[in-house]
């Protein structure tokens, strides 16, 4: 199936079900041709709160008084020893932009997971940093990297976040990490201030020339203490929809049902791989961390133990007919 811009337009607007309904079935066949009925399974390591900058919508903001924390070393191998018992091959690697992670602390921590666990791909997603920043991670050991483009609109991309920081520097960002050879994740949020149909044309537009090999959309959700906390929350049909156009335009990326999702609705995970999605990703970090990286109101932070969240997942994925393999679940 191929889209036109009309085409699009009209199946992020309709208000027939039926269009609806055939948009997520061919998703999911699509879908199924490249990676059959699998999901695949990422544990997600929130390694640092502190952030140095002043994203409008993000609750780890700079400017928003809250507790901080920063894991360490061992702390983040602990994470990554419990996942690897329970099946994980993926660690992610998520934080702030903070600058005590240097190049030299990553690379150490990277190359103690390869070193550990070489059977595992390695993901990080910690935000902004130099083309020889990201050189080094990749020579460490790094496999994937995760930056979110948030829009792929520059006037859109200036309302959402301070003048210190650009749109052409973060899409510079994204081609350096594909020069240097990493697979990259980018994404963007559903029903941030100011997007309308025409921002997300220019999201969807952007994602089938760079073809990124991971892209992570949820909606948009108020976080306190930011300049957004009032505005609404995104809407979880029209992100949905989205996904499956995603998974349609662009068949072998790798499409988590993200935690934003799980947030707003109770089966939103499971509506996401209904829709075309493929990638589920527990939290493995600390309990004790969970709820402070509080990036949006009410974040899905279960205190359940990692093992619990584990198989809490697969019985979940086999309850719609999906199985979680014991896999990298690298892109094909």
């Amino acid at each position: 199936m191929s889209f036109s811009s009309s085409d699009i337009e009209h199946l992020l607007t309709t208000s027939d079900p039926t269009a609806v309904d055939d948009l997520f079935a061919e998703a999911c066949r699509v879908r199924d041709a490249v990676y059959g009925r699998l999901v695949f399974m990422r544990g997600l390591i929130e390694i640092t709160s502190h952030c140095r900058n002043n994203c409008l919508y993000c609750g780890l903001r700079r400017d928003v008084q809250c507790r901080r924390y920063r894991l360490s070393e061992e702390q983040i191998l602990d994470c990554c020893s419990i996942g690897h018992r329970l099946g994980f091959r993926t660690f992610v690697l998520q934080g702030g932009e903070d600058a005590w992670f240097t190049d030299e602390r990553v690379c150490h921590i990277v190359g103690a997971i390869r070193s550990r666990f070489p059977d595992c791909a390695i993901t990080l997603s910690l935000g902004e940093r130099g083309r020889e920043s990201f050189a080094r991670l990749k020579e460490a050991g790094a496999d994937r990297y995760l930056l979110r483009h948030e829009t792929a609109d520059p006037d859109h991309y200036a309302l959402l976040h301070p003048a210190e920081m650009s749109f052409a520097h973060r899409m510079q960002c994204l081609r350096d990490l594909r020069d240097l050879g990493y697979q990259v994740g980018a994404g963007f949020m559903v029903g941030s201030p100011g997007q309308s149909i025409a921002t997300l044309m220019k999201d969807i537009e952007f994602i089938d020339t760079f073809r990124p090999e991971m892209v992570g959309i949820g909606p948009f959700i108020p976080a306190a203490g930011t300049p957004f906390e009032h505005r609404p929350a995104g809407s979880v049909e029209l992100t949905l929809r989205l996904l499956a156009i995603i998974r349609i335009i662009h068949p072998h990326v790798l499409l988590p049902a993200t935690s934003a999702l799980g947030t707003l609705h109770p089966q939103g995970r499971e509506r996401a791989i209904a829709a075309g999605a493929n990638v589920v990703m527990p939290n493995l970090s600390p309990q004790d961390t969970r709820a402070l990286y509080s990036i949006y109101n009410n974040k899905l932070a279960t205190g359940s133990e990692a093992a619990e969240s584990a198989a809490d997942i697969r019985a979940r994925m086999a309850a719609i007919g999906m199985q979680v393999p014991t896999a990298r679940g690298d892109y094909q």
